[in-house]
């Protein structure tokens, strides 16, 4: 089966549910055969890798968004075999530093004694372009999926260790996308993955935040479909 062919494997980052997705799927450049997936299970990033191969076709071309990138990252390099190409989403190679560690479990002992109704609107606007930032649809859809996922999901998540390990390796040919307006990821992280994955190719994506898959996805399914055909 020829590449373009293949069907693809779309992981969903840090309380995201399959929906993230629906609006690029829309899209006449996505192609017809998708499998969605959200990190509801697994309480590591070699867990999550496992759980998704478990039920993925035997070969795809493999999506992560964001903390999806992560675990897309473990998963073309456990199982080489099956990922014919590999396409990392507004993601890093970087592990949270203490700030960021200790900012989650604060959070987290704040909601374990709520009701959790989703992610805050601060943490949301945060992934969004400047102009979509009082966009309260895009907004309302965010939260939904994070209350869809619920507590136990955010905990799962919020507890990851991030660290890639050090004989991580991936051969596949892969595509690294960043959003020019992107303030939960710079730039540089995404040419820190660009030199640590061999050949691997950068596309920035203007006019868009974090979100991706929500703000630009007819943009974000053309450049995955084109850089496919092409190999």
């Amino acid at each position: 089966m020829t590449k373009e062919l293949l069907p693809w494997v779309c992981i969903s980052g840090f309380m995201l549910d399959e929906t993230l997705w629906d609006d690029m799927l829309s899209s006449q450049a996505a192609p017809q055969s998708v499998k969605c997936v959200s990190l509801a299970n697994g309480d590591s990033i070699a867990a999550m890798a496992d759980i998704i191969a478990a039920s993925a076709p035997e070969n795809f071309v493999l999506v992560g968004f964001s903390l999806g990138g992560y675990v897309a990252r473990a998963l073309a390099a456990k199982y080489p075999q099956r990922v014919n190409a590999l396409v990392l989403i507004a993601t890093s190679l970087r592990e949270d530093t203490p700030e960021q560690r200790n900012a989650k479990l604060n959070s987290l002992q704040i909601q374990q004694h709520l009701h959790f109704r989703g992610l805050g609107k601060k943490a949301i606007v945060q992934t969004l372009r400047p102009d979509n930032q009082n966009n309260q649809v895009l907004i309302n859809r965010i939260r939904h999926m994070s209350e869809r996922l619920g507590f136990d999901v955010l905990s799962r998540q919020s507890l990851l260790n991030r660290a890639t390990p050090d004989d991580q390796k991936i051969s596949c040919p892969t595509l690294i996308i960043a959003a020019a307006q992107d303030q939960m990821r710079s730039l540089d992280e995404a040419q820190e993955l660009q030199e640590f994955i061999p050949q691997a190719k950068l596309k920035i994506i203007e006019n868009s935040g974090h979100m991706l898959p929500l703000e630009q996805p007819e943009v974000l399914a053309e450049t995955i479909s084109g850089w496919i055909q092409q190999l």
